[in-house]
């Protein structure tokens, strides 16, 4: 009995443990992108780009977020257009088969969207939103050692972060389903199929001019190039229109 009392104790301290270690990679992270106060402090973002797919098409991107109100992306590209608009209550997706119709989303669709309005980032305070997190442990992400976290969002979606052990940037992500993103910390893109699993790599970080840092860089796998951000706005005044599901002029 003694024995057992012994082991459960010290089942209990090395989950202890690694719990803490998590928390410290978290921490580094938070710290390499500006410092918990400097993430609070964003309320919207607007970022612009441009990729290339595989078959040459170029399309542009852009991204509005409203912290906690709002989530807006636009795809437009010579051959198709597409744009999504999630609020905190219902969502949008225009539908390229319907004349560009903007169509509802189901409630579980807008639920698992709500991630992408958080602006600091699901891992600012993740336990008080209501996510949870694993550390798994380490792995080679060409060729940059990473430590992997696990989060499981307060919707019940998991996707894994893999953060470079000397810079603690977030450099990939993978995960089923939309809305996973990046938590708005640093890359926040994302939405997709609940099935299909993705993976997207984040590079070029830089510091805009109110010092904020982003990775310039988004790289979904599988689809091209990558996207290169010209334009990364905070703070700045978001059109109303963007709330609403109709294209914006």
């Amino acid at each position: 009995m003694k024995k057992i009392a012994l082991l459960l104790f010290a089942a209990a301290g090395f989950v202890s443990v690694k719990a803490q270690t998590a928390d410290e990679i978290i921490n580094k992270h938070i710290e390499a992108m500006g410092g918990k106060a400097k993430l609070l402090s964003i309320k919207s973002i607007y970022m612009e780009g441009t990729s290339v797919m595989q078959n040459g098409t170029e399309i542009s991107q852009k991204t509005w977020k409203v912290d906690g109100k709002l989530y807006r992306q636009e795809i437009n590209s010579a051959m198709f257009n597409f744009a999504m608009v999630v609020t905190d209550k219902e969502g949008w997706r225009q539908n390229p088969r319907n004349g560009g119709a903007f169509e509802p989303m189901t409630p579980e669709q807008v639920a698992n969207m709500q991630v992408q309005m958080d602006c600091a980032g699901a891992f600012v305070d993740y336990a008080a939103k209501g996510h949870k997190v694993e550390l798994i442990g380490k792995e080679d992400i060409e060729g940059v050692a990473a430590y992997k976290i696990k989060i499981t969002y307060k919707s019940g979606q998991e996707a894994s972060f893999f953060f470079d052990a000397a810079t603690y940037y977030i450099i990939r992500m993978t995960g089923r389903g939309g809305g996973m993103g990046m938590g708005g910390g640093g890359g926040r893109g994302g939405a997709g199929g609940a099935d299909q699993e993705r993976s997207t790599d984040f590079s070029d970080f830089k510091k805009t001019e109110d010092g904020f840092v982003f990775p310039f860089k988004i790289t979904p796998l599988g689809m091209g190039g990558g996207i290169f951000y010209e334009k990364i706005e905070v703070n700045k005044p978001v059109d109303p229109k963007a709330y609403k599901p109709e294209v914006m002029q």
